[in-house]
């Protein structure tokens, strides 16, 4: 069972964004380099998943991979996205796509909040299993 006392899942979610990052800052307070809070997850491995992610100054995500395509919206402060031997810098309001199974790292050196969000997609190209 999850830890999160809230519904991350149905057939329509609100979220108003300004309550989201107060509590994703709390959390980030106390977090050694990074925190996420999510807000949707449909399913245990999607097809959506959004999530809220924080990384304090010199924070970072480590190099990985997702099985859809990714968009990373940032909302504050700045980012570089590490991709194909290439750095795409990122300042509040940029938004950058990126194909299924695209290996990517983030870091931020004064640190920021961004949303993350992911869909899932089978082999066969359609958006949803």
């Amino acid at each position: 069972m999850s830890s999160v006392d809230r519904v991350l899942t149905g057939d329509v979610l609100t979220f108003r964004l300004d309550d989201e990052i107060r509590h994703l800052r709390e959390s980030l307070s106390t977090a050694p380099a990074r925190s996420a809070r999510t807000l949707v997850k449909d399913g245990p491995q999607g097809p959506l998943s959004m999530t809220l992610v924080g990384l304090k100054p010199g924070g970072s995500m480590r190099e990985h991979d997702a099985r859809g395509p990714v968009t990373v919206h940032v909302l504050e402060g700045s980012v570089t996205l590490e991709s194909g031997g290439k750095s795409f810098p990122l300042a509040t309001g940029s938004v950058a796509a990126l194909g299924p199974g695209v290996r990517h790292a983030v870091n931020s050196a004064g640190g920021a909040i961004f949303l993350l969000t992911v869909t899932a997609t089978s082999h066969s190209g359609a958006a949803f299993d």
